[in-house]
């Protein structure tokens, strides 16, 4: 079983139809999506077939029972998440190119706190976006379960999020977390690995550089490189998720219960159909 730990969230998806008229109106499509890497994690991971749980809090409110319902009717094992507070909400602004911005309010996510050994029982990865390591109390309960997981020798993989988040950390504080925790895969995006300056493995862990349209490279603890190319989409495909839908595709089993650690490359390739599927099905 996967496990994922960190957000379920409200996101509001605003997908811009021109530039916005700053003071006045701007045309738009407006929608809502269940959001939150974590739970997109894992709601990707079960929608593919494999057993997935998600970790974390939400509020007491009816916006929760909406996302964990959603959450539940995709597969995922919800039965450990904790319920205080007020649900956070995303407003995610799409612009004609696809790019996003986030405008955040994670609530009642931040509150998650306590944990306790049995939310690693039967699981085989334990999956954790940096959003989930920066802010307390879910900053010491992510890091005590990936201590338990260390422990228990379940691969913990992490996925360094946003370049806005890793300058408000400190380029040199989140590069530090990385080789410390001792994950056993590292998720960047380009952006974010030209921060860190990843030019090769975090420390001993397989380390995957998303690049968008562009071949992904993947490294090896012993420091060699393989370029996994990436599945093209329509110019302007809204990409939100598409990051989590690619860690999911990794950190899955194939049809022949081949794994991440059996064949990173085919891993790198699962994940690319996995995000290509998420945003083509988008266009339909």
């Amino acid at each position: 079983m996967l496990a994922t730990l960190g957000d379920l969230i409200d996101d509001i998806v605003v997908v811009l139809h021109s530039p916005i008229h700053v003071a006045s109106d701007t045309e738009a499509a407006i929608s809502h999506r269940r959001g939150g890497s974590a739970a997109n994690v894992a709601s990707s991971a079960a929608r593919g077939g494999h057993a997935a749980r998600f970790l974390g809090q939400v509020g007491d409110d009816p916006t929760a029972d909406v996302l964990l319902g959603e959450l539940r009717q995709s597969g995922v094992d919800v039965s450990m998440v904790r319920r205080s507070g007020t649900t956070g909400t995303i407003i995610v602004i799409v612009d004609a190119e696809g790019e996003r911005t986030m405008l955040t309010d994670r609530r009642a996510c931040l509150e998650f706190a306590n944990p306790v050994p049995s939310w690693l029982d039967e699981v085989s990865c334990l999956h954790i976006p940096l959003y989930s390591l920066v802010d307390e109390p879910i900053g010491a309960t992510a890091q005590t379960l990936i201590a338990w997981a260390n422990e228990r020798s379940i691969p913990v993989s992490i996925d360094a999020s946003s370049t806005s988040l890793i300058a408000s950390i400190g380029v040199s504080k989140v590069s530090r977390m990385l080789r410390e925790l001792k994950p056993a895969v590292v998720f960047a995006n380009e952006d974010e690995a030209n921060m860190l300056d990843i030019a090769g493995p975090v420390g001993d862990a397989l380390t995957v550089v998303k690049r968008g349209p562009k071949p992904a490279l993947v490294y090896s603890a012993d420091g060699s490189a393989v370029a996994v190319p990436a599945i093209v989409v329509a110019s302007g495909t809204d990409t939100t998720g598409a990051g989590d839908a690619f860690a999911a595709g990794f950190l899955s089993d194939d049809a022949t219960e081949q794994t991440w650690l059996d064949d990173p490359v085919g891993a790198c390739e699962r994940a690319h159909r996995a995000a290509a599927s998420l945003m083509n099905g988008r266009l339909t």
